[in-house]
């Protein structure tokens, strides 16, 4: 039988209270007709293709968020077509691709000019589009030219296996969603040390996000709240947030998006640090 998942919720409440002003929601994916944006042959999931970005703003207008993160979907691959037609003509917003050896100079320019300014990397094996070690070394040499960052998506031990490759990244880089580490395994894991030793260096970054799909709690989430708070207590100054909507292959009750803005109020009580996340930090990283 194959596996249902829960569909997003079309309308987002406001949070407990709003975020300050200039905030940024850094993942979003977008989605449309797939007779317009086809899918690759290898897509992992069917995205909603009611899951537009007329639906993000709305999502995002809801919530008080100002600024956006596009980011390609592994749905589309390295097909930017939906990618460049969402951030046509909106300097709010800016963009992260999928980048290979297939992508040419002048489609990276191209995308660079609309507000692309990062590439991502699904190193985890389930979404199979995984990139080899020196495919991964080449696109990080070609995205540095343009001053992009890489965001680097694995999950739990991946992040051992990927210690050796990641070291040499030279580059500033964003761990995706907190690694998504087996939260019952505890913080002392071997991947969170290992993500733990990337964030002493100061180019890389950490999303804090998902905490919600991570827990094996369906509200609140406070089994990851020890873990989100250790990552924001050692790179406050390269700490980040997403919604990550429209939440795809997700398995438990939908939460609304403002219950994981409220989240990221408990990871970060102190507001100098909430607007650090939320405000100046992503403003720093994507140039805006």
């Amino acid at each position: 039988m194959e596996k249902q998942y829960s569909k997003f919720q079309a309308e987002t409440r406001r949070p407990s209270s709003p975020p300050p002003a200039g905030s940024w929601d850094c993942q979003v994916h977008v989605f449309g007709d797939p007779t317009i944006f086809p899918l690759r042959r290898q897509a992992a999931y069917p995205p909603p293709s009611d899951a537009t970005f007329r639906a993000a703003r709305k999502m995002h207008e809801a919530l008080g968020v100002d600024h956006g993160v596009i980011v390609q979907s592994t749905a589309h691959g390295t097909d930017h077509r939906i990618l460049i037609e969402a951030l046509d003509g909106l300097p709010g917003y800016r963009g992260i691709a999928i980048v290979d050896d297939t992508v040419s100079d002048r489609e990276l320019q191209l995308l660079h000019d609309k507000g692309v300014r990062g590439a991502r990397f699904n190193f985890w094996k389930l979404l199979n589009i995984a990139p080899s070690p020196a495919s991964f070394e080449r696109s990080l040499a070609r995205i540095g030219a343009l001053g992009w960052h890489a965001k680097i998506h694995a999950a739990g031990d991946d992040w051992v296996e990927l210690q050796d490759l990641l070291s040499k990244v030279k580059i500033p880089a964003v761990i995706d969603h907190m690694g998504h580490p087996d939260i019952r395994r505890g913080i002392g894991q071997p991947a969170i040390r290992a993500i733990t030793e990337l964030l002493r260096r100061d180019n890389w970054w950490i999303l804090i996000s998902n905490g919600d799909r991570i827990s094996i709690e369906t509200e609140r989430w406070d089994d990851v709240l020890p873990l989100a708070r250790h990552y924001a207590n050692i790179a406050p100054d390269r700490a980040i947030w997403c919604t990550d909507w429209p939440h795809v292959l997700y398995s438990k009750p939908m939460p609304n998006d403002a219950d994981l803005m409220d989240f990221l109020y408990r990871v970060a009580p102190d507001e100098s640090l909430r607007r650090r996340i939320l405000v100046e930090n992503p403003r720093r990283l994507f140039g805006a």
